[in-house]
């Protein structure tokens, strides 16, 4: 459990810190949305075009993983999308939520966690899961809030649109900017990486500020802690259950394997769907709260998840 806590306790310290800026007035009340800005203009698109730029096809090509861990990220999305929009959610806030029950935060807590536990062995599937949360997820993701406030304008030009959207959405454009330069062959030069590092490296703490700032608003109390707890038990148990039956009993992976992509699959919700929900001027309240919830969840479900790793033969 120390092991575990040594990992999370930073990403409350932000959070606090943020937290406390903003009650102190440390930080104005605009800080919350330039901050998001940066992280969403800058530095995220730093990280994922130094991703997929630097992603080999022996790392990507793991189809039994992609398979187990994208099938369950999948099917948790869906669900959760199709519940919120039953509830009587605009699409765009319900693809919001949708993502906070399934983005797993793989590369603030994910990589050193696998390290900790596996080794170097750890990287590369954590680089998938990476990839696929960050990119393929968040693309899908994207997508769906374009279609719902293209929806609201016109709906015979919905499809223009959201193309329109997510072609000029940084979050799209640098991991494909990032894919077409690996496959391209041409690596990335020294300087630009280098550059690219210091300001992707920025993002996961500029987000978890941000978040901070964003809880410490004094808003009209609503009630949103019964739709928070769903989303956190999505997250925290379905998705590893569910990753768990598809690597172990449909794929038949290799017990370490069936191990990496449970321990991913479990991790809290990341900062990426309040980043989102920022960036479009969406309801960002449950997301938050679902932030918070699954990051102090994941303290005792990921130390009983490793517990259980340790007496697997």
């Amino acid at each position: 459990m120390l092991s575990t806590l040594q990992i999370l306790v930073p990403i409350f310290a932000l959070i606090l810190a943020g937290f406390v800026c903003r009650r102190r007035a440390i930080l104005g009340p605009a800080a919350c949305s330039e901050l998001n800005r940066f992280v969403v203009w800058l530095a995220l698109p730093a990280l994922l075009f130094r991703i997929m730029a630097h992603a080999s096809w022996q790392q990507l090509y793991q189809p039994r993983f992609m398979a187990a861990f994208g099938l369950a990220c999948a099917a948790v999305f869906v669900a959760t999308l199709a519940w919120r929009i039953r509830a009587g959610r605009h699409l765009a806030d319900a693809s919001v939520e949708a993502i906070a029950a399934s983005y797993a935060n793989t590369a603030y807590i994910g990589f050193p966690l696998t390290l900790m536990v596996f080794g170097d062995a750890g990287l590369a599937p954590t680089t998938v899961a990476t990839l696929l949360v960050v990119s393929v997820l968040f693309a899908i993701a994207v997508a769906l809030v374009e279609l719902g406030l293209q929806t609201e304008r016109a709906l015979h030009k919905a499809g223009l649109g959201v193309l329109r959207g997510m072609s000029r959405n940084p979050l799209i454009v640098a991991p494909v900017a990032g894919a077409l330069l690996a496959a391209s062959g041409v690596g990335v030069p020294a300087g630009l990486d280098t550059f690219l590092g210091m300001l992707g490296a920025a993002a996961s703490p500029c987000a978890l500020v941000c978040l901070g700032l964003f809880l410490a608003e004094k808003r009209t109390p609503t009630d949103t802690a019964r739709e928070s707890l769903a989303l956190v038990a999505g997250k925290l148990l379905v998705q590893p259950a569910l990753t768990w039956w598809l690597a172990a009993r449909v794929f038949g992976m290799p017990a370490a394997l069936v191990n990496m992509a449970v321990l991913l699959a479990a991790l809290p919700t990341g900062t990426g769907p309040f980043m989102l929900a920022e960036f479009y001027r969406r309801e960002a309240h449950v997301t938050a709260r679902t932030i918070l919830l699954s990051t102090a969840g994941s303290l005792i479900s990921l130390t009983v998840l490793l517990r259980l790793m340790s007496h697997t033969p």
